[in-house]
Parts: C-alpha cells; structure tokens; sequence
C-alpha cells in the first residue's frame, strides 16, 4: 500500500470542537502529520463532550483519531516561540479563534507568514474575518439559523427546525479542508502561501443551492415543506404498510416507470402530472395516490419493487441500522473499529472519500492530552530534554 495522499504534509491543528477538527481528521485520514496544540490541562473542549467512555470522550476521539497532541500555552512568550518554530517546519496551521484573537498573540497571518512566506494558514469562524458581523461568536445552531436552513427545515406549520446533526460545522470543516488544499496546490505552484478564510454561515449558504435561486429568481420565500424536494416531484417520503420509504423520481423518465410500476400509466398524460414543473405544482394531490398503491405492501418489499423497476428508493434508516447495513457499513467501511488506551475498544465513523492509490487510513487512535508533547519538541524542533525540563518547568505546557 502506498503513502497517504498528503504524506509530508504537516499541519499545525489549534483548532477545537468540531468545524477544525472536523478538517484537520480529514486531512489525518488522507496521511498528513496533524500536529494539535491544545490547552494545558484542559485540551479540546470536545474532551468533555458527551458520551463518554471510561472518562475519555468518544466526541473527541472519533474527530481526532490519527492525530498527535501538543500542550502549549500560548501566552507565554515560551510557547508562542514555540509555535512559531513549529510553523517554520509546516505546511499548514489552522485555528478557530474569534477574528482577532491571534493577531492579539502576535500569531496572525500577517506575522506568520514573515517567518514562512508558503504557509496556508486555514482560519474558520461564525461570520468569517472580516465584514460587520465578524467579531460575533460563531456556533453551528448560529449558522443553520442565520443562513437560512433553520428556516426551510421541518413541517409546514412547524417551527424552523435545526438539522440533526451540526450541519454548519461539518460544512464549515469540508469547506476549510477543500480551501485549505487548493493553496496548498497553489503554493507548490508558486512558493506563496495565502490565507483560507471560512466562515460557518457562508458555509451553509451555499449549501442551499435551489433555495436560494427560487427566492432570486421568482421572489418566492421558500418556506418549510417537510421532505419533499422544491426542484422536483415524486422525491419525497412515502407511507408503506409498515413504515415509510422515500422515492426519488426525479424525471419523466422514472416517473413513467413508476407509473408503469403502479399499473396507472394514464398519470403519465394527466394534464397535472404530465411533466416534472406540472408535478410540482401539484404535489399535493399527487403524493396521496403513491401512498395509496403503498399501502399494500411493508417497507422492504415496496423499496425492492420500486428498485428492480429502475426507480430511485430507500428505506428510512435508524441509526442503528446504518451501522449494521452490509453495504454502508460493510463493503464501505464508514464505521471502524479502533483501540484506545483508556477507553479501549471503540467503532468510529469512517472516512467518506475513497481513493484508489493512496487510501485513507486510521493509524492511531485520537490522542491523550499532551501525549506526544515530548516526542514533538525532541523530535520534531530538534529539542534536547533540558530545554524541554526548562520549558515544563515554566508551565509552557
């Protein structure tokens, strides 16, 4: 097997929670040396997120497995030296500070990048570095609300409803991660570094795609409309027997085959179905003589028909299923099993990208607090142990 992708690659991680570690594990995943300074005593704020196994959090070691772990206090003079020597040696430094806060340490991108001309330094927040809301606090509910998924989220007559997961976040790390690699490619080209700027709200809107241009193309609002899809119909839950299924017709094509399917050819000619726009607008009336064929069959036989007819469906999963599906968690691997020091054995979500040459990998789980603090300064900055029993003596880290 060959290398990781990014094998010499080295980053600097002062990234915490999830938006930047969720960046930084990819990066981990695709074989760069993440380096991640922490906070002495305390670390990550994720450390003590929920659930935790055997005191350590498995919030905090699924995003930072394949990572090594610095303590580092930043307001020192020390560690700020220290950080400073590591950057040197880098490719990449990422952190999540509010806008500010490491121009104030005299560690922004502008004194950074006097020292090292090429690095790419990666910074996520709330509202981005610049622009009036730049020094608000940032946090994924904050982002969903603000840039507009909250809004189109849930059931008409509902509340605006947060997506389960932290959308925002995870957007804003993907984001950060595609940002941070495409200057990392311009670098190679040109020596130059850049700053990658991202901003959580932006993040989720562009994530909006077709909602944002019906309101600029038709000043409509979109508004919130269960799981249906505004751009076409049937794709949309569906009752069965037993449970519910979703379709994803999303042509006349498959239309006409789920027609034929439901031995009603004639709503292919029907003036209100007749092409995708015309399904749309008539939603309503179309989805209740879906769910009325549906209603003589349980979930899985109907999603085999729907599929051996050529049509887009799947069941609706629990969690619990998605972990034990054959091809989500079997032949593509997205949960895997690692071990922990403290906490012992664990699964962790996988890695979504698949590369043929050089495959993602989990080679350590996420690391104790300041595990690799000595192995980092002697190795990595060429540190002798007194230097370093000076430094921890001073409460560097």
């Amino acid at each position: 097997m060959r290398q990781g992708a990014l094998s010499g690659v080295t980053v600097i991680d002062l990234t915490r929670v999830l938006a930047g570690p969720y960046c930084s594990m990819m990066l981990a995943d695709m074989g760069a040396d993440v380096i991640k300074v922490e906070l002495p005593g305390k670390g990550d704020d994720s450390r003590g997120h929920y659930p935790q196994i055997n005191g350590e959090s498995a919030y905090y070691m699924n995003l930072n497995r394949n990572k090594r772990s610095i303590t580092l206090n930043l307001k020192t003079e020390e560690g700020k030296e220290i950080l400073r020597k590591m950057v040197r040696k880098a490719d990449i430094i990422l952190e999540n500070y509010r806008p500010g806060v490491m121009e104030k340490l005299g560690l922004g991108y502008e004194e950074l990048k006097k020292i090292n001309p090429g690095i790419i330094y990666g910074c996520v927040s709330g509202f981005g570095h610049y622009g009036p809301y730049s020094q608000r606090p940032g946090y994924d509910i904050i982002g969903q609300a603000m840039g507009g998924l909250m809004s189109t989220t849930g059931w008409p007559g509902g509340d605006p409803t947060r997506s389960g997961t932290a959308m925002s976040d995870v957007m804003g790390g993907i984001s950060l991660a595609v940002g941070v690699l495409a200057a990392y490619i311009s670098k190679e080209k040109t020596g130059q570094g850049q700053l990658v700027d991202v901003a959580l709200v932006d993040s989720i809107v562009s994530s909006l795609e077709i909602i944002n241009q019906i309101y600029l193309v038709t000043g409509r609002v979109p508004a919130r409309i269960g799981n249906r899809y505004e751009a076409s119909y049937p794709y949309d839950s569906f009752r069965t027997k037993d449970g519910m299924l979703v379709i994803g017709a999303g042509n006349d094509k498959l239309f006409g085959l789920l027609c034929g399917l439901m031995k009603q050819p004639e709503l292919e000619e029907d003036p209100r179905f007749c092409s995708n726009i015309k399904r749309v607008e008539h939603h309503a009336e179309l989805k209740p003589i879906i769910e009325a064929w549906l209603s003589a069959y349980d979930t899985e036989t109907a999603v085999q028909m729907i599929l051996d007819a050529g049509v887009p469906a799947g069941p609706i999963y629990s969690i619990d299923q998605v972990t034990k599906d054959p091809h989500i968690a079997g032949a593509r691997e997205m949960f895997v099993e690692m071990e922990h020091p403290v906490a012992g054995k664990l699964k962790i979500t996988g890695n979504q990208v698949k590369l043929s040459g050089t495959p993602v990998s989990f080679r350590t789980p996420a690391p104790l607090l300041g595990q690799h603090t000595n192995e980092i300064l002697r190795d990595f900055l060429d540190m002798d142990e007194a230097e370093i029993q000076s430094l921890r003596e001073k409460n560097v880290f």
